[in-house]
């Protein structure tokens, strides 16, 4: 196997709500010596071509539509004429970036990217947006996550869940269904592993995210607990 993934991080102002932020973006490059994949071109297309050098693009794939993302979609896949693809659902948001162009394929759950020696399998994750996708490259034991999963949980947009529970479905039913040892490669941030990250859903699921995790019931006064069992309060 000749494929290999690198990593390009850039940097950035992105506003929201009428504030800005600054954030680090993640671009990953898939490929080998003679042709790559670009996966979230995000703001700085020169350095991101600089990494791939004299390679040749096979495809632009954007895990989601939203601008800090995809700012670098264009410059980047212009070197080889290479495809874009975003999934349907997430089209409108890429046009609040490129308002003149639409992406050349529109991507499918279970739709396959082939780049040297493997290919890329399209995994549905709305959460985030509604058209986020992970891709999953069982060859290279890696998911690219795109704000879906990020090693500090579940991604937020703007300090904020828009979906959380189609988010928690997103990652409970098609990457936490991964092999442990799959490597997590998010948006922002560093990487992890799937076994890093999948004991806590649970805790997710009973609201550790947004603070509403419901307490156990403190005994009655006799020391009686709600499941009947009386505790010895003198202990």
């Amino acid at each position: 196997m000749t494929a290999r993934i690198e990593r390009v991080v850039t940097s950035g102002l992105v506003e929201i709500d009428d504030a800005e932020h600054k954030v680090e973006n993640n671009t990953w490059i898939v490929g080998d010596d003679d042709e790559v994949i670009v996966i979230d071109p995000a703001r700085d297309a020169e350095k991101i071509l600089e990494k791939v050098g004299d390679r040749e693009i096979l495809a632009v794939i954007c895990t989601h539509g939203l601008p800090d993302h995809v700012g670098a979609a264009i410059e980047v896949a212009a070197k080889d004429e290479a495809v874009i693809a975003v999934h349907p659902k997430d089209k409108r948001l890429w046009r609040q970036t490129w308002e003149d162009t639409w992406p050349d394929i529109d991507m499918e759950d279970e739709g396959l990217f082939a780049v040297a020696d493997v290919e890329l399998e399209v995994l549905a994750t709305p959460g985030v947006t509604q058209g986020g996708v992970s891709l999953y490259c069982e060859e290279l034991g890696a998911v690219f996550t795109g704000k879906t999963l990020l090693m500090d949980g579940p991604g937020k947009l703007g300090g904020e869940y828009p979906a959380l529970a189609d988010q928690l479905t997103s990652i409970g039913e098609r990457l936490f269904t991964l092999p442990h040892e799959t490597r997590v490669l998010p948006a922002h941030g560093e990487e992890g592993l799937i076994g890093d990250l999948e004991p806590q859903f649970d805790g997710w699921l009973a609201g550790s995210l947004t603070g509403t995790v419901t307490p156990e019931p403190p005994p009655l006064v006799d020391g009686t607990g709600v499941s009947g069992i009386k505790l010895d309060l003198d202990e």
